[in-house]
């Protein structure tokens, strides 16, 4: 049985029972290291400076500096550190405003175990994860506008694209090879002159486009 890579990760929340509970259960997964825990956003980037976690869970709401704020703060300060917001709060202003910052993810703090840890996981490896109840709150904004250049199955693969799928789940979705996959991928990006996941996101959300769910 291969090894999973271990991944360093980093627990911001002010509510500590939170902390807590999360670094319990988190302990418990072999290849997931709990580098550290803060109660506020800037104890939470000073001590990302010292242990480089590849993945930080941040609530939003907290004082001083609340997580959306600090998002960038991250990024400039921890550029390699994939920030994923744990939050009660499922409104598409947070989601959306997380997003635009340049969150990797978004879950809600009701989700299953499993599924945050599925979250630190495709983040790590580059992706984007966004839990169900997320999911269900972009999809309500209506679809499509004149001004979208894709095709459907152009807007599938960017739907695909922005929730973290490899070419590999890409093209056990829409039943084709991962070569080709590869290739719509490309495509996608070369029509919408748009290079990141980032602003591929922007793009969809601004487009009313679907993300798939897992």
């Amino acid at each position: 049985m291969t090894e999973r890579p271990r991944i360093k990760v980093l627990l911001i929340d002010n509510h500590p029972l939170v902390i807590d509970g999360l670094k319990a259960v988190l302990d418990t997964y072999d290849h997931i290291d709990v580098v550290g825990t803060a109660g506020l956003a800037q104890a939470g980037l000073d001590i990302g400076r010292d242990t480089r976690p590849e993945v930080v869970l941040m609530d939003i709401n907290m004082p001083k500096l609340n997580g959306i704020d600090a998002i960038e703060l991250f990024r400039s300060e921890l550029p390699e550190t994939r920030v994923v917001m744990l939050s009660m709060h499922d409104s598409r202003e947070y989601i959306s405003s997380s997003v635009m910052r340049g969150a990797a993810g978004y879950i809600l703090k009701d989700v299953s175990t499993d599924e945050i840890v599925s979250a630190i996981e495709t983040v790590a490896q580059g992706g984007t994860y966004f839990s169900s109840g997320v999911v269900d709150v972009l999809m309500e904004r209506k679809g499509g506008d004149d001004t979208d250049p894709l095709t459907p199955r152009e807007r599938d693969v960017l739907g695909l694209i922005v929730s973290g799928s490899s070419n590999k789940e890409m093209a056990e979705a829409l039943g084709i090879t991962p070569a080709t996959a590869e290739t719509h991928r490309k495509n996608v990006k070369k029509k919408l002159n748009i290079a990141t996941t980032a602003g591929l996101i922007r793009y969809a959300l601004d487009h009313g486009i679907s993300l798939k769910t897992r």
